[in-house]
């Protein structure tokens, strides 16, 4: 296990180092993000595969290409970034903890590209809402894991939802897509000695729509909604 966990940052980080220069190139204006998502993309494919795990996503509507999303998902394992990158051809950025652009090489890039928080921060939290706020009116969507990180007792089947990700959805009208990671705890949970091959199921829901909600009557119960989609899959895997 010790030396599975090694090849898992190999295929993180070699990819990066051969691709460099292009995509700082393609990171330098947000005018050219959708050739570096498409990279990103190919990246991921690259440590899904290279990991032995076949996704098999099961999807119960479509996306149309030209619409900005809010993706949101359950949180497990660090092969959630690269399993949500595989769901989506759809351009969009990542709302994430401000700790992993420490992650050599990887943080470089994550810090130009993705959305950082400092959950602790009041000020950081309020300037990921205009940052998110600008890449939606770019055209861009953004992913968040509302749960606000992975929680520490590994029993919790999915954690409270914090407010951000349906607060932007409705404030910007865009609808949400919620996606269930049924097996990326298992294949490469945190914990140090657990892991294995094998399949990587995910499930992309039919996107919810926001128009015509308002903020403060609807964002709770628009929240909960949302969950217990993600819940009810969980709680019925198998």
């Amino acid at each position: 296990m010790p030396l599975y966990r090694v090849w898992f940052y190999v295929l993180m980080g070699v990819p990066i180092i051969v691709l460099f220069p292009i995509l700082v190139v393609f990171t330098i204006s947000e005018k050219t993000y959708h050739i570096f998502f498409a990279i990103a993309r190919f990246w991921a494919a690259i440590i899904i595969y290279g990991m032995g795990f076949y996704p098999q996503v099961k999807r119960l509507g479509k996306m149309d290409p030209k619409q900005s999303y809010m993706l949101v998902a359950n949180h497990t394992s660090m092969t959630d970034i690269m399993m949500m990158l595989l769901i989506s051809r759809n351009p969009f950025v990542f709302v994430g903890k401000a700790e992993l652009a420490k992650i050599p090489i990887f943080g470089f890039f994550y810090k130009r590209t993705c959305i950082l928080v400092d959950r602790n921060n009041a000020r950081s939290r309020k300037a990921v809402f205009d940052r998110a706020r600008q890449r939606l009116h770019d055209g861009v969507g953004i992913c968040i894991f509302p749960e606000g990180g992975v929680p520490d007792d590994e029993d919790i089947l999915l954690d409270t939802f914090k407010d951000g990700a349906f607060r932007l959805a409705i404030e910007h009208q865009i609808p949400v897509l919620p996606v269930t990671l049924l097996d990326n705890k298992k294949r490469f949970p945190f914990t140090f000695f657990k892991g294995s091959m094998g399949r990587m199921r995910a499930i992309v829901h039919k996107s919810v729509p926001t128009k015509g909600m308002n903020l403060q009557e609807d964002k709770v119960r628009f929240r909960e909604s949302v969950r217990n989609i993600i819940l009810h899959d969980l709680k019925n895997a198998t």
